[in-house]
């Protein structure tokens, strides 16, 4: 049988090596940003607006126009044409419309100026006669930043919440088995190691290509940990029909063959998802790139920390090897065989 358990200290290590450099990430960002990650206008507030052209744009030629205007941070969104149906002498709608968010705009004129200048006129029934149903070419609001704070807030207490739920239905679904609260523990612990991977490569990604976290970026964490939890529970609930089954077995055998039952399950699974993110990520639209991609970071740490972070926890804390836990375990362990 394969010896899985025997190896989790290489497993230790290596989430080890993909956490510390997340978290010297958020570090930095923190100090240069005021944030772990880079925060965009959802969080930081910027202007809201809604363009209609003469011509019809996609969305690269609008983020072309914008970056040249020096605006990076930006989320465009295609928008139905303005309806022509009130407005007498005009039969056809606007070629394109289009919802923009960025950073903050100080000169609203120039910025119309250089749109102007880059894509053409704006459409606009003032060309006919005065009507005051009239929909005007572009609409500029600023947007607070208090929003997203709040949305924050709540992702925050969210987690909390599911991680103190799932603790105590994992106590109780486990009651029968020896020590079930470790289970719950073990789980809840493998939940937030997802979170400092997808929040460090998030950061690290930030601080290298500018990548920003808004509003998406929280709905992908939050699915992280709706997945993570959910990945861990059918190998814990295997290794809890397994141990009653197996009672003369030690428990990391009784662990390794929990594992080899479910690993193939689990892997089909997510390699079906991963696949579909990878196509998404390289052919998908630039709007939903970056929220795509750390989902699928997410989804990749999730399936590796439920096989080899929340399973070896469990047999660590078996074994008496983590701090301030279980000591009588380590004394039997390393005491006994050094007596004899």
């Amino acid at each position: 049988m394969f010896q899985f358990a025997q190896r989790r200290k290489l497993y230790y290590l290596i989430s080890a090596a993909i956490i510390i450099p997340g978290i010297l990430a958020m570090v930095i960002s923190t100090i240069q940003n005021g944030s772990p990650v880079l925060l965009s206008i959802d969080f930081t507030g910027g202007t809201l607006m809604e363009v209609s052209f003469v011509e019809n744009f996609d969305e690269q030629e609008i983020r072309d126009a914008l970056n040249a205007y020096g605006l990076e941070d930006i989320v465009a969104q295609r928008l139905d044409p303005i309806s022509t149906d009130n407005i007498e002498g005009v039969n056809d709608a606007a070629g394109s419309r289009w919802q923009i968010r960025t950073k903050e705009i100080q000169d609203i004129d120039d910025f119309r100026a250089h749109l102007r200048t880059t894509l053409g006129e704006f459409w606009s029934p003032q060309s006919v006669e005065d009507d005051p149903n009239r929909e005007a070419a572009i609409t500029t609001t600023s947007v607070s930043a208090t929003v997203g704070q709040e949305v924050t807030r709540a992702a925050l207490t969210a987690t909390l919440a599911v991680a103190v739920v799932i603790l105590g239905f994992i106590v109780f679904a486990f009651r029968r088995v020896p020590h079930a609260f470790r289970y719950g523990a073990c789980a809840i612990i493998a939940m937030f190691h997802d979170i400092l991977v997808t929040m460090g490569v998030m950061s690290i990604l930030g601080l290298l290509f500018g990548w920003e976290a808004d509003a998406l970026f929280l709905t992908a964490l939050l699915t992280v940990v709706g997945y993570s939890v959910q990945d861990k529970i059918v190998v814990f609930d295997r290794i809890r029909e397994n141990i009653p089954k197996h009672r003369d077995e030690p428990y990391e055998m009784i662990v390794n063959r929990s594992v080899l039952e479910t690993i193939h399950r689990s892997l089909a699974t997510q390699l079906n998802a991963i696949f579909v993110m990878i196509a998404i990520v390289l052919f998908g639209g630039e709007t939903i790139r970056e929220f795509i991609a750390i989902l699928l970071i997410g989804l990749v740490s999730g399936t590796y920390s439920s096989i080899f972070t929340a399973v070896p926890l469990l047999v660590s804390w078996e074994k008496g090897e983590l701090p301030f836990v279980n000591r009588r375990a380590r004394r039997i362990h390393y005491e006994a065989p050094a007596a004899r």
